[in-house]
């Protein structure tokens, strides 16, 4: 069996790139999806899913350097579930439960402006 997934949506907060002891990138952003639908009388409402989308490596690096706040993005990877394969659950400090979207970035593509390359091998990521 195979999953993708692909996104197209507005980052919702800066991007937060950490190390690991290893010395490999990971940085960790949010992106936010919306769609407009239309209930029985043509009345339209916008709804947003959020995404927890981390990225790796270079491609980690580069998400840092180019995107911020706002920055519109194509992000191409896999669904991170819970062990039942489902959205994480959590519980917020109010009481009210919600759930996250996660998933693992292979691919992240700047969509803002000019496509940035990589200073190394001249590859768009």
């Amino acid at each position: 069996m195979y999953q993708k997934v692909m996104l197209i949506g507005n980052v919702g907060r800066d991007p937060e790139l950490k190390y690991l002891p290893s010395g490999k990138a990971i940085c960790n952003f949010s992106v936010a999806t919306s769609e407009r639908r239309f209930d029985a009388d043509g009345n339209a409402s916008d709804h947003t899913t959020w995404w927890r989308v981390t990225a790796w490596g270079k491609t980690a690096e580069a998400v840092e350097k180019y995107v911020k706040k706002g920055s519109k993005v194509l992000v191409d990877g896999k669904m991170n579930p819970d062990t039942n394969g489902n959205p994480r659950v959590f519980q917020k400090q109010d009481g009210s439960w919600h759930a996250n979207y996660e998933m693992d970035a292979q691919t992240v593509r700047f969509l803002d402006g000019k496509q940035e390359e990589d200073e190394g091998d001249g590859q768009p990521y």
